[in-house]
């Protein structure tokens, strides 16, 4: 296969994040002679991203990376609609003020790993309630609908794969691929966007903006999507026993984040380290070639570059840092997720399997009792025995703090409060 011309594409192909383009000649030629403008959307739907979404983020950093101008397209407007890719069922709907409040905690997380400024290659952010809030019914009918076959619609994978599955889609849902596609013709048109990106179950969306702006502006535009990553095992990616793995602090610990990268697969490693940092790739090379033991090393790293992108370094070394204690020396670092029990319920006993359930060690107290039985959970670095076992003010130390182990690698504390 020829090099690409471009560092942009060259960069992407070499670690791992294409899928699909259009036209990727011409893509490739057009990032070679100068900066190109691209977007990805987000929608609102919660108060923070999660890891699923760092394929996207990082394709944006390397993008800015690479001499290009990147477009953060928060979803104010669509997030009233609801992407109905993926999913069996309608998304629940949002207030305007849930949306907002949704918004404004998002925009924090881009801030550690893009930059921002009026630069030819600084990053922006948009907001596309901007566009979409003002446009009439019959406008869009108009001057946007008549350009989408109902035929063409209903073979979108985001479409066509709810209706097999006999699951009901509103006429509201349906609408969103029109919007997401009005989106890519409003960014042309505002900030001469070229191009648009996103994970591989946005292909239909992001052609269907391609095609609307070919023909209403008569403008070629570009498409790049990146794979949909799942675990060497098979699992998908970025989720857990105990849910998603946020991104921002208030939702995830930046310890809670570090142990999530911490726990790759062996056969994960080099392929993360790709996607989900900077590390050049020579150096991956080395790591993802360690053995036995060493891959450890390895794992370790990865965590500490991955959370030092989205909590900054500081809180990344803290957490390698609690880490090691914990595991290497036995000692309960400050930086362990913590929750506080009153006095009172001390004195009267809690059962071991509550606090294991609390602290999210164990998703229910169902499951925390087969920990127990199955010699998983360690109270104070001593296995419990005992489904019955109850923690009580005995059990906390000098320090006004007990120590939850589930396993070799999962801990957590219990202070008096």
């Amino acid at each position: 296969m020829t090099r690409p011309a471009s560092d942009f594409i060259a960069t992407m192909q070499d670690r791992g994040f294409i899928h699909q383009m259009t036209d990727g000649p011409a893509l490739d030629e057009r990032c070679s002679k100068g900066v190109v403008v691209a977007y990805i959307g987000f929608d609102c739907t919660a108060d923070s991203l999660h890891v699923g979404h760092l394929m996207q983020i990082m394709s944006l950093r390397w993008f800015q990376r690479t001499g290009h101008k990147p477009i953060v397209l928060m979803g104010g407007g669509t997030t009233k609609v609801g992407d109905p890719s993926g999913r069996d069922e309608t998304r629940r709907l949002l207030s305007d003020a849930d949306i907002e409040q949704n918004k404004a905690s998002i925009r924090k997380t881009f801030a550690n790993y893009l930059a921002f400024g009026d630069g030819p290659t600084d990053a922006i952010m948009a907001d596309n309630a901007e566009w979409l809030d003002r446009l009439g019914y019959i406008q869009v009918l108009r001057d946007i609908g008549r350009h989408f076959s109902v035929n063409r619609m209903l073979t979108m994978d985001s479409v066509r794969l709810r209706l097999e599955r006999d699951q009901p889609l509103t006429f509201l849902e349906f609408n969103y691929m029109i919007l997401q596609a009005y989106d890519f013709l409003e960014l042309s048109r505002r900030y001469d966007c070229v191009l648009q990106m996103g994970g591989s179950d946005q292909w239909g969306n992001i052609v269907n903006g391609i095609d609307l702006t070919r023909r209403i502006d008569e403008r070629q535009l570009y498409g790049l999507t990146t794979p949909l990553i799942a675990t060497a095992s098979g699992a998908k990616m970025g989720k857990t026993a105990s849910g998603a793995v946020w991104l921002n602090p208030d939702r995830l610990s930046p310890y809670d984040f570090w142990q999530f990268w911490r726990n790759t697969e062996d056969a994960d490693v080099g392929r993360f380290l790709r996607l989900f940092t900077d590390m050049p790739l020579d150096e991956v090379a080395r790591l993802e070639a360690l053995g036995g033991a060493e891959i450890n090393e390895a794992k370790k790293i990865l965590a500490t570059a991955a959370t030092a992108l989205c909590h900054g370094p500081e809180a990344a070394d803290a957490a390698a840092e609690t880490a090691r204690r914990t595991f290497e020396e036995g000692v309960a670092g400050g930086d362990l997720p913590t929750i506080a029990i009153e006095r009172a319920r001390l004195e009267a006993g809690v059962p071991a399997y509550e606090l294991f359930r609390q602290a999210g060690l164990a998703a229910s107290n169902g499951e925390a009792r087969r920990l127990v039985k199955g010699g998983g959970a360690r109270l104070n670095d001593a296995a419990i025995d005992d489904e019955q076992r109850v923690v009580t003010l005995a059990d906390v130390d000098a320090d006004g703090q007990v120590k939850l182990s589930a396993g070799r690698k999962r801990h957590a504390l219990v202070r008096v409060a």
